[in-house]
């Protein structure tokens, strides 16, 4: 009996001891990159925010008010997206969750882009989208896409190029959920053609199989030489 005990005792000091190890891993990134610093006057802030006072703290910190009300689709892309994250509500800081809502024009589209720190949970309100996304190349791009009606739920991975088109005559409204409280956000065109400075042209069009051209053109378009 004895034997058995100890036994079980060796076997739980085990599981213990690597399930602390398996959650001793880095939190996160909260921003797309953070440069270690030695000296504390030069701290703009961490991987996340600073915490506000308790005592301080009051239910303003919890609310945000507006998502009733539709965003201005008025634009080259015809959709707005208002985003409810720790930078309009506090509260959310280190609680892992943030939404937004997303405006459609008809035939406005969210274009192609990717949530670098969460996946995105899509819910359509009114409106019909056609979506998708890319997996990686490890697993050959694949493209997933399916339309989806009102009710209709979609998940992006995290990471995974993604976008939705309305396809509808009339606006469409959908609000997607994130696993964090800054999942930013990468528009590959505005990113790929708009960067500040702009990447080489020669670059680019060797990337895309296109002429220097054409590259130059889309980077007048998207900003990048305009900057």
């Amino acid at each position: 009996m004895k034997t058995a005990t100890a036994h079980f005792l060796s076997a739980l000091a085990v599981l213990a001891l690597a399930t602390y190890i398996a959650c001793a891993y880095d939190p996160g990134p909260l921003q797309d990159f953070c440069v270690a610093i030695d000296d504390p006057k030069d701290i703009l802030f961490v991987n996340g925010r600073f915490c506000k006072n308790p005592k301080l703290v009051s239910a303003d910190d919890f609310f945000f008010s507006g998502l009733n009300i539709p965003g201005n689709t008025d634009n080259a892309v015809g959709s707005n997206v208002t985003a409810v994250n720790v930078d309009n509500m506090r509260g959310l800081n280190t609680l892992g969750v943030s939404i937004a809502r997303i405006d459609y024009a008809p035939y406005g589209q969210n274009p192609p882009h990717t949530h670098p720190r969460s996946s995105e949970l899509l819910v359509v309100l009114e409106g019909t989208l056609y979506v998708g996304f890319v997996s990686s190349n490890q697993d050959g791009n694949r493209f997933f896409t399916k339309v989806l009606y009102k009710g209709d739920a979609f998940v992006f991975p995290i990471g995974m190029i993604h976008f939705q088109f309305n396809i509808g005559k009339t606006p469409a409204v959908a609000f997607a959920a994130f696993g964090s409280q800054n999942p930013g956000v990468i528009t590959i065109a505005n990113a790929v053609f708009g960067s500040n400075p702009p990447i080489n042209p020669d670059v680019l069009a060797k990337a895309f199989q296109l002429d220097k051209n054409e590259i130059e053109y889309l980077q007048k378009r998207f900003g990048a030489l305009n900057k």
